[in-house]
């Protein structure tokens, strides 16, 4: 009897001190104070970012990086080369170097997981940096732009240069493409544009006349945007698709009308294919259709000066990178994260978000990346005077 009392009464003090965060121990890296964990000045930070192949990647790690750092903590930096893989050993050897928040912009949101599920085990915070980490609950946060605005402000575009507000029946010939098949993103920027889109389809308005994908049509549905999918957001992949439709369906000199992608570099592989294989085709003319993009990239900002693109999502990577900046601070001070507007589900749980603007970008107000600092005026400058960009 005296020996089963012993072991209640020991029983009972271990869960006395689970419920005192250990008896006063502390995670490696934070401080005690008050009840709440502070994260200490020189401890480590991760960001993993998921290739350094894209112009925009480099911005978002870099201004990030540079921020923590002034804010006097340690930070590892790794890129992914596209590689899940590689990302999620980046991720394991951040866990083991003792980081305590981690910020993830994933190359492929499902991939990436397990990875941050032994990061969630080792006591660090997860931060779903602008592509949501899918189907695990080992995600506190999620920081991005209005994914859906983003394809609404691409569509909104071609609809007003192809005059469909003002009662233009068409039919116009229009191309579709989306972004990479292993990026969760890509489906609310289709959504997106599709929303306004898919109404002028099914009136016959807009038509396309290629089979691409299998054919878009009234009845194509957002559930189908990886059809007309491009792996990994690759130009060149985007250029072999626009040359197979142009061989296919445009040969004979029917005329294409305008061009939806989501990206920059899908733009520009779409760019490339047209000057390949159209050059009958003349920016600036009513013979070249608007092309949309995302990311205000130099070579968009180029090929919009030059009038081979129609306009850019333009989100301010400054921004998200002092969203995210802002939320380690208040984790790191044991506060609570502030500037939450939305939230995500990942198929697993639902993610509390901190969603910013983003702002379409054309020939006519292209000098705001310069006003928004994105840009040097010099740079600028040599971009819109069509210098090769360096």
């Amino acid at each position: 009897m005296k020996r089963i009392t012993k072991i209640a009464a020991f029983i009972s003090s271990l869960a006395i001190c689970a419920g005192l965060s250990a008896c006063g121990s502390t995670r490696s890296g934070f401080e005690q104070t008050g009840g709440t964990q502070k994260l200490e000045k020189g401890a480590t930070i991760g960001i993993s970012m998921p290739t350094k192949s894209e112009e925009r990647w480099n911005k978002d790690g870099n201004n990030l990086k540079n921020k923590l750092e002034d804010a006097g903590y340690n930070v590892v930096l790794n890129y992914a080369d596209d590689k899940p893989a590689q990302q999620n050993a980046d991720i394991e050897n951040m866990v083991n170097q003792g980081a305590k928040i981690l910020v993830v912009a994933s190359k492929d949101g499902s991939a990436v997981g397990p990875a941050v599920e032994k990061a969630r085990d080792a006591g660090a915070t997860v931060i779903a940096y602008d592509r949501l980490i899918m189907n695990t609950d080992a995600v506190d946060y999620y920081a991005t732009f209005q994914l859906e605005q983003v394809g609404k402000l691409e569509a909104e575009y071609l609809v007003d240069q192809l005059g469909l507000n003002d009662g233009e029946k068409g039919p116009f010939n229009m191309e579709l493409f989306t972004g990479s098949p292993d990026d969760n993103n890509a489906k609310y920027f289709f959504k997106g544009a599709w929303d306004i889109l898919q109404p002028y389809f099914e009136k016959g308005v807009l038509v396309c006349p290629s089979n691409h994908g299998g054919g878009v049509t009234k009845d194509f549905t957002v559930d189908d945007w990886q059809k007309i999918s491009v792996q990994s957001w690759k130009t060149e992949q985007a250029q072999k698709d626009m040359e197979s439709i142009l061989d296919s369906t445009y040969a004979s000199g029917r005329k294409l009308d305008a061009v939806l992608t989501p990206y920059d570099g899908i733009a520009q592989g779409v760019i490339n294919a047209i000057e390949a294989k159209r050059p009958d085709m003349k920016p600036g003319t009513e013979s070249w259709p608007p092309i949309t993009g995302q990311d205000a990239m130099e070579i968009a900002v180029s090929n919009i000066a030059a009038g081979k693109q129609g306009e850019t999502v333009f989100k301010n990577v400054d921004e998200l990178a002092d969203a995210v900046y802002d939320m380690i601070i208040e984790i790191a001070e044991g506060k609570k994260v502030t500037g939450i507007n939305g939230e995500f589900n990942n198929n697993n749980v639902d993610v509390p978000s901190k969603l910013l603007d983003p702002q379409n970008i054309t020939v006519e107000n292209l000098d705001d990346l310069v006003k928004a600092k994105y840009l040097t005026q010099e740079r600028f400058d040599k971009l819109t005077k069509g210098e090769a960009i360096r």
